[in-house]
């Protein structure tokens, strides 16, 4: 299967995981959602190492790479959060979301992939698609100061950093179902001490809808990492990531294929998914 079909697949997967998260936090706090979704995809993915044969031989040195590819994951997620609270949704997004660009500027200059123009304008596009595909107004965030850019932004390099550190280590040893395990793992590890100290203040509600929803979420985050590994094994990190990061366009055909009394498409949103669209277009036929 191509590297860029399998990209897709895994950015249908991560916009499903965020859909279930919805869904479970009208019955839950974020708390639980961090702590089910996690064990959720940890389970998921350990579960799929014990069908594709158990833990296979690998390179110590590829082990490494992917248990600080856990600990990565977990301040990347850590700096997305924080960026949230300090500047809102509005500007924190779109600073997120310009990883692939950090992705391909890394495999450029130090793992010397090759990006013609259709590449590099296609992830361009991509990612100024998802900007005006996840823009919005927020009136909340009264105490921005300008500095507080920098934990989305970080986050956002973080997830760059990510990918070619993902590729890198899948050239050492090709096994995206038992290393997908390990980032869960040590996800989920690092994870236990945010859930300890923050049960003083938030509630946790156990509630059998929100479970169910997290678990899903947790499934499908799963599947997108395991998916983004795959195609990061037949690809380059210059044409998966952009792909990757058509995320929020999913999310917004879903939600506005299936709930569409929530999720109202508008001129931006419209023009946005047109630019995302045409610039994956431009990165299949350039990769």
């Amino acid at each position: 299967m191509p590297a860029e079909l399998i990209a897709v697949f895994a950015a249908v997967s991560y916009a499903l995981f965020t859909v279930y998260g919805w869904f479970g936090l009208n019955y839950s706090s974020a708390l639980v959602a961090t702590l089910v979704s996690l064990a959720s995809r940890t389970i998921m993915l350990w579960v799929a190492v014990v069908f594709t044969g158990g833990i296979p031989q690998f390179s110590p040195q590829a082990l490494w790479v992917f248990v600080g590819l856990g600990v990565l994951q977990s301040a990347t997620s850590l700096l997305t959060f924080v960026g949230l609270q300090k500047i809102g949704t509005a500007r924190s997004q779109p600073l997120r979301n310009t990883y692939p660009l950090w992705s391909s500027l890394i495999a450029i200059s130090f793992m010397h992939e090759r990006a013609g123009p259709p590449v590099l304008g296609g992830t361009i596009l991509v990612v100024l698609g998802v900007a005006l595909i996840t823009w919005q107004q927020d009136k909340q965030v009264t105490d921005y100061c300008w500095w507080h850019v920098l934990y989305s932004l970080g986050a956002g390099i973080l997830a760059g950093v990510a990918f070619p550190l993902r590729r890198y280590g899948l050239t050492i040893t090709n096994e995206p179902v038992f290393f997908a395990a390990v980032v869960a793992l040590v996800s989920l590890m690092c994870s236990l001490p945010y859930v300890w100290i923050s049960h003083r203040n938030q509630s946790i509600v156990w509630h059998p809808k929100a479970l169910m929803h997290f678990s899903a979420s947790g499934f499908f985050e799963g599947l997108g990492a395991l998916l983004s590994l795959m195609a990061l094994a037949v690809g380059t990190v210059v044409v998966v990531s952009p792909i990757v990061a058509t995320t929020p366009l999913w999310n917004l055909l879903i939600a506005y294929l299936f709930l569409r009394d929530r999720e109202k498409l508008n001129v931006r949103t419209a023009l946005g998914t047109v630019v995302v669209v045409g610039g994956t277009i431009a990165i299949t036929l350039g990769g």
